[in-house]
């Protein structure tokens, strides 16, 4: 139990969501309980976590949800562990739930360098009908930016998808690659604009961001197969486009292409079981596909080791190199060690919190300048 990672699950409490600053202290190992000085408050570890007052044993928990994650159908693991559907379905909708707060709370915190960023989509079939599962992830770091579920492939899919990839990081010197679907450059033209101030009275202009490159890589199909591809470019001209595309991919030449979100798309395909095609493990509702696209999600971004990430190790000089394993969001610089399925389930996030007025208190202040002068 470590205090120093945990902060006060009291929203009222002026500590909430604070980490670090001592007010946290261990009030019984044996419950995993914590105490909060500031509120005296007590507050068990798992609490807001996809762990939270489930009488199951936590490791099975585990176990079911990593097997989830990994592609294994429902029906599975219900006859392999003698577990109900619904309660299988209610721990994947939590364990998705807590993946895409942990997803908003750290990719989607300003922090990533963009680069270079691919999106496409897929399409989808339910019970009874169709969902679109659109994606984007970026070329240099394999980190997965985030996605959107929508009942039809129209610009509200699109804008809910480049929303987040705008929250990720500063849109300056983005290089956007996608498919030939109009809607793309129409609201990536609208979404990364920012305000010119002046300093004079009214409403400030919005310029695109400075850099921004859109490129499209628009496909040719004959019988259902691809006959040609046509590069356009839509910002930009096509030599920036060619040098950013070089620069980013660390090769000597580059074409405009979506091969890594294409491949990240397969991926999805393969561990979350109602995207299998022709499959007979189909969902009927849009909210367990969304579960399911973030839990798969996390787990690729924080728990899963990329190949193409792995570094050799430096002070290594035998014949046979070793390689050090390396996560998407190690590569982005998110964290600095791979995580574990238990990890990412009990990581706390805090939420919004409350607005209070008045004056802060002395220690909040002293905690504020301290942290300050670290910064």
């Amino acid at each position: 139990m470590d205090p120093q990672e945990q902060f006060c699950r009291n929203q009222a409490c002026r500590a909430y969501g604070r980490k670090g600053e001592g007010h946290v202290v261990i009030h019984s190992r044996r419950e995993r309980r914590y105490q909060c000085k500031r509120c005296r408050r007590t507050c068990a570890e798992t609490a807001g976590t996809a762990l939270y007052r489930l009488r199951t044993a936590r490791d099975q928990i585990v176990v079911v949800i990593t097997l989830l994650a990994y592609g294994c159908p429902i029906q599975a693991i219900v006859a392999a562990f003698g577990l109900d559907e619904r309660t299988v379905a209610r721990w994947q909708a939590r364990a998705g739930a807590q993946s895409q707060r942990v997803h908003e709370h750290l990719v989607q915190a300003g922090r990533v360098e963009l680069g270079q960023v691919q999106a496409d989509e897929l399409r989808v079939r339910i019970v009874g009908g169709v969902l679109w599962l659109a994606s984007a992830s970026a070329v240099p770091s394999r980190l997965w930016h985030g996605g959107a579920v929508s009942a039809t492939r129209d610009r509200a899919l699109i804008r809910g998808l480049l929303e987040r990839v705008r929250a990720c990081g500063p849109v300056q010197g983005l290089r956007l690659c996608t498919d030939g679907l109009a809607s793309y450059p129409s609201q990536a033209l609208r979404l990364f604009r920012t305000p010119e101030r002046t300093g004079h009275r009214g409403r400030p202009q919005l310029l695109l961001a400075t850099g921004l490159l859109i490129a499209q890589a628009i496909k040719r199909y004959t019988q259902r197969r691809v006959a040609g591809v046509e590069h356009r470019v839509v910002r930009g001209t096509a030599d920036a486009v060619a040098a950013a595309l070089v620069r980013t991919q660390g090769r000597s030449t580059a074409v405009i292409n979506t091969a890594d979100i294409e491949r990240l798309n397969a991926t999805f395909r393969a561990r979350l079981a109602s995207l299998t095609r022709r499959t007979r493990a189909g969902v009927h509702r849009r909210d367990t596909t969304e579960a399911g696209m973030w839990l798969v999600g996390a787990v690729y971004n924080f728990c899963r080791p990329h190949r193409s990430l792995r570094q050799c190790h430096a002070a290594d000089r035998a014949p046979a190199p070793r390689w050090i394993e390396r996560t998407p969001a190690q590569a982005a610089g998110l964290t600095d060690h791979r995580w574990s399925v238990p990890e990412l389930l009990r990581f706390p996030v805090p939420g919004l919190g409350l607005r209070r007025r008045g004056r802060r208190p002395t220690w909040l202040l002293d905690a504020a300048r301290a942290a300050g002068h670290a910064a």
